[in-house]
């Protein structure tokens, strides 16, 4: 496995880790445990969309490096076009329990867009201390990686708030609908938070990657 695929399949890991203490976490939200039957569904597409996308820009990071020089201005915006692709994947699934979801890009690309720059910008100093041999921490210390990993998946509950905007809920809970949003944010950077500090926390006790281009 070479070191992109390595990084992100670690991602995907921290992303799927990320949504279980989210989906955990609402289980004891009201209103959100009632909502969660229309709601899990949605989350566990979600976040396999997101996987795909950090893989993307892990790719785009480790090309660049390779490449021997930083991602392009125009990497993130290409990033962010093929995100689009990957979008209409995701509408055709989710639509069996979801209600037509008009994506508002307007709303949610800024919020993307610095998800993706952030991304890459990490992926390509992670990438770099693996090619010459050293660690995670060599690279970032504990704190940046927190304030990192709590910056990324941050914007991703953000972004998804915008979306569950647009799921169809039960009857008696479509009046609510901004009040579970609002909770749903404040799960997710709370799950975000307790993430980060974990990933944080196993950053120090990292050892040398052995992964090889």
């Amino acid at each position: 496995m070479n070191r992109e695929r390595a990084l992100a399949a670690l991602n995907g890991q921290l992303l799927r880790e990320f949504s279980r203490r989210t989906t955990a976490a609402l289980r004891g939200a009201l209103p959100l445990r009632l909502a969660l039957s229309a709601l899990e569904p949605f989350l566990e597409e979600n976040v396999a969309k997101e996987v795909r996308k950090d893989a993307l820009v892990i790719q785009c990071a480790g090309e660049a490096l390779a490449a021997g020089a930083p991602p392009g201005a125009g990497a993130a915006r290409q990033l962010l076009a093929a995100a689009r692709v990957i979008d209409r994947e995701f509408l055709a699934r989710v639509e069996g329990f979801a209600a037509r979801i008009d994506i508002r890009y307007d709303r949610i690309e800024p919020l993307r867009l610095r998800r993706i720059e952030l991304c890459l910008d990490t992926a390509d100093r992670i990438l770099d201390a693996w090619r010459h041999g050293r660690r995670l921490r060599d690279a970032l210390s504990a704190g940046d990686v927190e304030r990192r990993m709590f910056g990324m998946m941050r914007l991703y509950a953000e972004e998804t708030r915008a979306l569950s905007q647009s799921i169809r809920l039960p009857g008696l809970l479509a009046p609510v609908r901004e009040r579970i949003a609002l909770r749903l944010l404040e799960v997710m950077t709370g799950a975000a938070r307790g993430l980060a500090r974990d990933v944080a926390r196993m950053g120090r006790h990292e050892t040398r990657a052995t992964t090889r281009q």
